[in-house]
């Protein structure tokens, strides 16, 4: 066997026994701490990971973004409320907050937050805007939970198109199984809208020309964050139990536990790692995908 070969394999074993951990940290990907209150995160082409902290929740003023770059973590726009949802539109970080959403524009200088949607868009004004996502037209949708840490009722969904025109697209009243909308996940077509409920933990496809809800999976506690690998491996996160859940054949399985509160989680990248803010620990924390 030759000195090249020999080098070669022994790299690879090297690799193929790395733990998990050493795993994300060979591709820029450690956990975070000491965050606040930290509820949403997206990563960028670029490898910067944009997180939503809340801070205080119902505190208005102290919410802000947080941009972390290759480890280093800095303050990217502050003055919101309770910032919760975040997509990613080109070089545009929208962000769901409270009954507003906000367009930072990362190319611009300096970089701030200019209200993109106010409360007065809406058809009510939102109690509880939370998840966002975008399709490949450059649509928005957005989640309103309503009394989500009340009677468990009351939420929308929207779309916004990139003309800034909103519609609702469904409701309690229009279906009464949407209870509290949470975690959004759209097709790159922008023909199937998938949701999960915070209130009833199930797991739904909504396809937007018939209007047409159905049920996918259940099982999911406090639904919170969802997403989807290129493969299509669907993962959800509970926000009460603290928990991460893959979907297999239509059943909830369990991935990771022992979270103070799972909340919106992202895929990296690379499609290998699920990003999970730990909203009650401070933490954004990091799974390796197998």
């Amino acid at each position: 066997m030759s000195g090249n070969h020999r080098h070669f394999i022994s790299a690879l074993l090297t690799i193929l026994l790395l733990p998990v951990s050493a795993l994300s940290q060979a591709h820029g990907l450690d956990p975070v701490h000491g965050l606040l209150t930290p509820e949403s995160v997206v990563q960028a082409a670029d490898g910067k990971m944009y997180v939503s902290e809340i801070n205080q929740p119902g505190k208005d003023g102290d919410g802000q973004i947080r941009v972390i770059d290759h480890g280093n973590a800095s303050v990217l726009v502050q003055g919101l409320d309770d910032p919760k949802g975040l997509a990613l539109i080109g070089s545009d970080l929208f962000v769901a907050d409270k009954n507003r959403i906000w367009r930072i524009a990362l190319n611009q200088s300096p970089v701030k937050a200019e209200e993109y949607v106010p409360a007065s868009a809406f058809p009510q004004t939102p109690q509880f805007l939370n998840d966002l996502a975008a399709d490949a037209n450059g649509n928005l949708y957005v989640s309103d939970s309503g009394d989500i840490m009340g009677s468990g009722k009351g939420g929308a969904v929207y779309k916004i198109t990139p003309q800034g025109n909103l519609s609702l697209l469904i409701d309690g009243q229009a279906d009464a199984r949407i209870l509290a909308p949470n975690g959004l996940l759209a097709d790159a077509k922008g023909e199937h809208l998938m949701m999960v409920d915070f209130t009833s933990g199930i797991l739904y496809d909504y396809a937007l020309a018939s209007q047409h809800l159905q049920e996918i999976a259940s099982g999911f506690g406090g639904a919170d964050g969802l997403v989807r690998q290129a493969n299509g491996t669907i993962y959800v996160s509970d926000w009460k139990s603290g928990k991460v859940y893959r979907v297999d054949n239509h059943k909830a399985v369990l991935i990771k536990e022992g979270y103070q509160s799972a909340a919106d989680i992202a895929l990296s990248q690379d499609g290998h790692h699920l990003l999970v803010p730990d909203m009650k620990a401070g933490v954004l924390d990091v799974i390796h995908l197998r």
